[in-house]
């Protein structure tokens, strides 16, 4: 017998995936792939999946499908910011390897002592923001 749940908006536990719409779909996988050193999880035409931990950062190009149309972005603004949470030594080390990189920062690893976070900013190809934080 099965037993059915009933569940309301407020009860939702689990973000399984974050899907980053994309102008630049070719550059922005190349940085989560090569840079970020995610795993593709899944690569189908116009749609790519990372796995980060217990979740998926997908990645598809920007505008209309069979859903709606994403409209335009304005150049320079970002649409999300996504926060990775690191081990504590992994944020100065994570910035080393990213200016390696060439990779442009926003803000060099910062000690936020009222949220009890080291962080570090920077950006990817689509302008999103990106922190890396750890907890202290």
């Amino acid at each position: 017998m099965q037993v059915k749940t009933m569940m309301s908006l407020g009860g939702i536990t689990n973000l399984d995936y974050t899907v980053i719409l994309c102008s630049r779909m070719r550059e922005t996988r190349a940085f989560y792939e090569n840079i970020m050193g995610f795993a593709v999880a899944e690569d189908i035409e116009n749609w790519v999946s990372f796995r980060v931990g217990s979740a998926l950062l997908t990645l598809r190009p920007r505008g209309p499908w069979s859903v709606c149309d994403d409209g335009p972005r304005p150049s320079g603004s970002a649409a999300v910011q996504l926060a990775f949470r690191v081990p504590l030594d992994a944020v100065d080390r994570c910035y080393e390897e990213l200016v390696a990189k060439g990779v442009p920062i926003l803000r060099e690893p910062t000690d936020l002592p009222k949220w009890r976070h080291r962080t570090l900013f920077f950006r990817d190809p689509e302008d999103n923001v990106i922190e890396l934080y750890a907890e202290f």
